[in-house]
């Protein structure tokens, strides 16, 4: 190797001895970069952290604000005209459908009426044999007033209850459960066919709308027994309740306003003694009355006992003693 290439390696060699010291002063510049990259972040984080935790603090304080706003909206609202706009809706509704029942019933009571006196048939001549009289009316089963009434008919209940709980048709015939048919309401039905024999209280269920759906099932299964001789009267208190009745049978059975007055199968009355009259105008007439009364103090009227088939739904023990002791309070106060 001759000089000249030794000179020219020697000065490769410097060049590369240059490059390699600047790119360590580039790391060494990168590197001071990133340490004072993270020192401004670590500076930073707890500041924004803290930002953020006001920011959280000061929404949750809105929200809360706005929730108290809303709930003296809203007792504002049940306290004015506007709030209550509602329920004197549902109230008028409630008296309105009780006094188209009443007035259909009336209708129906009137054309049973005899304003005309039927005329006397003429005696047959002599030698001429006498009319055949038409048929009689074909007469419902006799009720027995004990716990063997329906011993005969457990089949056929038996058999309507697994329907109703296990295949529920939600659009089959009038007078046929058509809601949800649950293991506590088949219980109560079941007891007061096989165990009350047709009559006596049950534990209600604690709605309304729950009680109408036992006394639903119920009316299917006596339907299914005593075909069209059977007919409802229900005992309520106050026309709202009437309404609600009406609108939850119609609902769990089916049925149309037709189907309610005299003729039509269901009848519903706030005292007992009219009631009591036309469940004995029906048992005269060969027909099948069910009594079904509201949920109340627990109390049955006497006048309704001597009635083979009627239903009553007491109310909770703990309930009453609640009501009890509100009633006492109260009238320690005025006292």
């Amino acid at each position: 190797m001759d000089t000249s290439d030794v000179a020219a390696l020697e000065a490769q060699i410097e060049q590369l001895r240059a490059e390699i010291t600047q790119l360590q002063e580039e790391k060494a510049r990168w590197q001071a970069q990133v340490q004072q990259a993270q020192a401004q972040f670590q500076q930073l984080l707890p500041q924004v952290l803290r930002e953020l935790e006001e920011r959280r603090q000061k929404l949750q304080l809105n929200i809360e604000q706005l929730e108290r706003r809303q709930e003296r909206i809203q007792k504002e609202m049940r306290s004015t005209f506007a709030g209550s706009s509602q329920e004197i809706a549902v109230r008028v509704q409630g008296f309105k459908d009780y006094l188209r029942g009443a007035l259909q019933e009336l209708v129906a009571s009137v054309e049973e009426l005899p304003l005309v006196p039927q005329p006397q048939p003429a005696p047959p001549p002599t030698g001429e044999p006498e009319p055949t009289p038409p048929p009689a009316r074909k007469k419902a089963a006799p009720l027995q007033i004990a716990a063997q009434t329906y011993a005969d008919q457990v089949e056929v209940i038996e058999e309507c209850l697994e329907q109703y709980r296990t295949r529920p048709d939600y659009y089959g015939p009038a007078w046929q459960l058509r809601r949800t048919f649950e293991p506590v309401h088949e219980e109560r039905v079941r007891r007061w066919f096989l165990e009350q024999g047709g009559r006596g209280a049950l534990r209600s269920m604690g709605s309304r709308l729950q009680n109408i759906l036992v006394t639903s099932a119920i009316i299917s299964i006596l339907r299914q027994l005593y075909d069209e001789d059977l007919r409802v009267l229900v005992l309520t208190s106050g026309p709202e309740r009437l309404g609600e009745w009406r609108r939850g049978l119609q609902d769990c059975l089916g049925i149309s306003r037709a189907d309610f007055g005299a003729e039509g199968g269901i009848l519903l009355f706030e005292a007992p003694e009219p009631l009591a009259q036309k469940a004995d105008r029906f048992e005269r007439d060969d027909l099948v009355p069910f009594i079904v009364m509201d949920e109340g103090d627990g109390m049955v009227p006497v006048v309704l006992l001597q009635f083979p088939l009627w239903l009553t739904f007491a109310p909770d023990p703990k309930k009453v003693r609640q009501r009890q002791l509100e009633t006492d309070e109260y009238d320690f106060k005025l006292f």
